[in-house]
């Protein structure tokens, strides 16, 4: 699996395109992506990691802050064309900006959402997969399992 982290260019036209959205919560979210990308490091496909080792906590969060406007571009433009977005929500964290990518994509038919037990609005989480279709499963482990499956290797 190749990977590309933000803020690094990369076009709609690569192969299988995964993105990783998920917790990161401005750093404090374990680095779950890393374990992702080296368990399926035999799958031909790019990951697109909004995780980058640059970030700088502080960059104004506004659209007027051309770095953070250039990462929340990076990302949006992930979601839009990425064949598959892999989301993640990590129990020991809120994940506001995860649970707002969970509705942009969610109707999108792309999406596979694994939330453990223990995360403060996994009963939003059910409700929603439900509603549209979205396979919500209860680990890394199992979501993990459901890129390899989409991605047919």
């Amino acid at each position: 699996m190749k990977v590309i982290c933000s803020p690094h260019p990369w076009s709609p036209a690569d192969a299988t395109t995964v993105f990783l959205a998920g917790s990161i919560e401005m750093g404090g979210a374990a680095p779950w992506q890393d374990e992702l990308v080296a368990a399926l490091a035999d799958v031909d496909a790019t990951a697109l990691n909004p995780r980058r080792p640059d970030w700088d906590a502080s960059w104004r969060q506004s659209i007027d802050e051309p770095r953070f406007k250039d990462q929340v571009e990076w990302e949006l433009r992930g979601l839009e064309h990425a064949n598959l977005v892999a989301m993640y929500f990590d129990p020991a964290t809120r994940s506001p900006i995860t649970l707002l990518e969970l509705g942009l994509v969610a109707r999108s038919g792309r999406l596979i959402v694994a939330c453990p037990p223990g995360f403060w609005r996994r009963g939003n989480l059910e409700v929603v997969c439900a509603r549209y279709g979205v396979p919500l499963l209860p680990d890394l482990a199992a979501l993990i399992d459901a890129i390899r499956a989409r991605t047919g290797r």
